[in-house]
């Protein structure tokens, strides 16, 4: 029998991890949109930009408008990527709630991702996480390529697991580990976090799968079976990895919302205004969102 949780914690990362590999520009008025949207449907946390240079990623260049402009809940913590101390500086500015910090377990997309070695990114991360701790905020680690890099192929768990406790001895409140390319199968899955499991705690871990091959629901189950309860994930399946060739988008959260729900796992979430978020932001890309209830709705609508 399956041992599920009573609740299940969503932490969407649409505006931030689905949009950044949108070719379509999303005007700034409608991320502000959006993104109020998504307030209203329950969320308690939501990632809605990133401060990193507008060279990288064009699409998030508002990130500062944005978080002027949208409407907070004091239930919903919102947070924002920040790749060094210029944007912390940004973040800070705006009153961000929580910075998220970010790096490799592989060291050649840690390389392509940011243009630093593992070894070259914990100071930088060191001191992003430090002076965002003195100014009251608390941090999030994601680590990318737990499950498989576009680069290096397999990363061993030992890498995981030491860039992972390097992060957390930094000071970081939350991990969250990344299927980057959406290569994770249930039983590497279970594999990974049985091992992981003798090495690092679980009670502030997350998992962020991408559904590339399908398979993001499926570990999302294996995951719940090892205690862990907090998911990120895109309305939708927005979402991609501007530096993984070939990611697609990341494990839909109305998809998520629908298979919880059904097993009598709660999320605090309200599926009718996730999916007319949905439908919201599909108009303005002008494009069908990939996951399973937005082809049921677009096909119902018709």
């Amino acid at each position: 029998m399956l041992d599920l949780p009573e609740n299940v914690t969503i932490k969407e990362v649409g505006p931030r991890d689905g949009l950044q590999n949108e070719p379509v520009e999303v005007p700034t008025e409608d991320k502000i949109a959006w993104i109020d949207r998504l307030s209203e449907a329950g969320y308690s946390y939501i990632e809605f930009s990133s401060f990193v240079h507008p060279k990288w990623i064009p699409q998030l260049k508002d990130a500062r408008e944005v978080a002027a402009s949208i409407k907070r809940k004091p239930s919903t913590t919102y947070a924002a990527l920040v790749p060094n101390m210029k944007g912390l500086e940004g973040a800070l500015d705006t009153g961000v709630d929580e910075v998220s910090v970010f790096m490799s377990a592989s060291d050649t997309h840690n390389r392509k991702n940011i243009n630093k070695s593992i070894e070259e990114t914990y100071p930088v991360l060191g001191e992003v996480v430090s002076e965002a701790k003195k100014a009251g905020k608390t941090v999030r680690g994601y680590v990318s390529t737990v499950f498989g890099c576009p680069y290096e192929g397999d990363i061993p768990v030992h890498q995981v697991v030491d860039v992972s406790q390097r992060l957390l001895d930094l000071g970081i409140d939350e991990l969250s580990l990344g299927d980057t390319i959406g290569v994770a199968d249930p039983k590497q899955v279970d594999t990974v976090l049985t091992e992981l499991k003798q090495q690092l705690s679980f009670n502030d871990l997350a998992m962020h799968f991408h559904n590339t091959r399908g398979m993001a629901l499926a570990n999302v189950l294996v995951s719940l079976q090892h205690g862990i309860t907090t998911f990120d994930s895109s309305l939708g399946g927005l979402g991609g990895c501007p530096y993984a060739k070939g990611a697609s988008g990341n494990l839909a959260t109305d998809d998520l919302v629908h298979m919880l729900h059904q097993m009598g796992v709660q999320t605090g979430l309200d599926l009718e205004k996730l999916e007319e978020a949905a439908l919201f932001i599909q108009s303005k890309l002008n494009k069908t969102l990939p996951s399973h209830q937005m082809q049921v709705l677009n096909k119902e609508r018709v």
